[in-house]
């Protein structure tokens, strides 16, 4: 143990003249480690949240997804090219259009994609979203039956819809006859109902078969898009940076970051801000630190006299007081990281915050601890800490020994 970190441990646990310098310590040390536990807290909330959202777009979309216009054979060239890319693990081809969804007097726009449910399932996880009916009728269709839908659980309950109702799809398009341009109708029975999670998918997507939706666009066997999956989603830019290269012009190539900035982008900015508002706390409970170590530096002003007049040097009483900064701030860093962490792991155990599961999809909120944000809100505490010492401890350093033994 050096001599610095002696006094200064002596000269915090020892009984201080007056209640009131005891308090600024405590308040100092429950300051930053209220401060800490916050932000600790607040990150694993936001961090909880970023990655359940994150889950619920990759379940319901593709970690890769192509558009182009593709005939049959275009399609053997494309699959043929993504099979020689080790890091692709799975292709589907897809038919997405916009159309407008009518029943019962309502309609709405609707985004129609039309899928194979073998080749989808195996891109992404929409397969585990049915909450009611099934896929199956549009792998086997119903002899004389409409053809299948499956709706998203927001569109259906919107339009009034539910499992073995019929609707009607009009084609903005229209389709041409001996009377002119007229708009093309096609009637749909719903299958199933889906509930991704996410809204923009629940509140607008229809499902059909890959050949009603082909017959409906008129694509024929073709189809103007696919899905990717990957063996690590970490690998989506540079294996689509490497796809477009590879596909030419004729294809836009886009990962699921690409189609959901603006969301991300959001949460991210989000994070940033409540990280900094938070950051305040800590940073006003260091000018409780340094308001301490000011009073401690006018109290021990005899003490510091006699230290300098046996032969301490400035560089000695300038440590002494960084080191009592220090025992502060690892104190209060400490306890609000165990402060912290604890609140973390209850909330994440116990539903302690209810969420109405219609708006949210989830009943209690969600937590996700990184060890990373835990070490880089000690490491900010502690530099913010250490900065509020600097001023007392160069102030302590400069007494004159004489004229602090005379006053002190």
């Amino acid at each position: 143990m050096s001599t610095e970190f002696f006094i200064a441990r002596r000269y915090l646990l020892a009984k201080r003249k007056g209640l009131f310098a005891m308090i600024t310590t405590f308040i100092g040390v429950a300051g930053v480690a209220l401060g800490v536990a916050a932000l600790i807290v607040t990150l694993a909330i936001m961090d909880g949240f970023q990655s359940d959202i994150k889950k619920k777009v990759i379940d319901a979309q593709a970690h890769i997804t192509l558009y182009g216009r593709m005939q049959p054979r275009d399609l053997e060239v494309v699959r043929a090219a993504l099979e020689r890319d080790g890091r692709i693990a799975a292709f589907s081809p897809f038919v997405l259009g916009q159309a407008i969804l009518t029943f019962d007097n309502r309609s709405t726009g609707v985004v129609v994609k039309g899928l194979d449910p073998a080749g989808e399932f195996s891109v992404n996880n929409l397969k585990n979203s049915l909450t009611r009916g099934s896929w199956e009728p549009l792998v086997s269709p119903v002899k004389d039956a409409p053809a299948a839908l499956v709706l998203g659980e927001e569109l259906a309950k919107n339009l009034g819809l539910w499992v073995g109702d019929d609707a009607v799809l009009v084609s903005p398009q229209g389709a041409a006859t001996g009377m002119g341009l007229l708009p093309k109708m096609k009637k749909f029975r719903v299958a199933g109902l889906v509930r991704t999670g996410y809204y923009e998918f629940d509140n607008t997507m229809a499902y059909c078969a890959l050949g009603a939706a082909g017959d409906f666009f008129g694509l024929g066997g073709g189809a103007n898009g696919g899905g990717v999956r990957l063996k690590d989603i970490g690998a989506a830019g540079p294996v689509a940076a490497d796809l477009r290269k590879s596909l030419g012009f004729s294809y836009t190539v886009k990962t699921y970051a690409d189609m959901n900035q603006t969301l991300f982008a959001a949460l991210k900015l989000e994070k940033f801000v409540m990280t900094l508002v938070l950051a305040l706390i800590i940073l006003v409970a260091t000018f409780n630190i340094a308001s301490n170590l000011l009073m401690m530096s006018v109290e021990k002003l005899r003490d510091i006299g006699i230290l300098r007049a046996m032969g301490a040097g400035p560089a000695f009483i300038r440590r002494v007081f960084f080191w009592e900064g220090n025992l502060i701030a690892v104190t209060g860093i400490a306890l609000g990281v165990a402060l912290g962490v604890g609140i973390s792991i209850f909330i994440s155990v116990y539903p302690v915050v209810e969420l109405p599961s219609d708006i949210y999809y989830i009943t209690k909120v969600p937590v996700d601890l990184k060890v990373r944000d835990i070490l880089a809100t000690a490491g900010v505490s502690y530099l913010l800490c250490m900065l509020s010492a600097l001023y007392p401890a160069l102030r302590a350093s400069k007494v004159s020994p004489v004229d602090a033994i005379r006053y002190g």
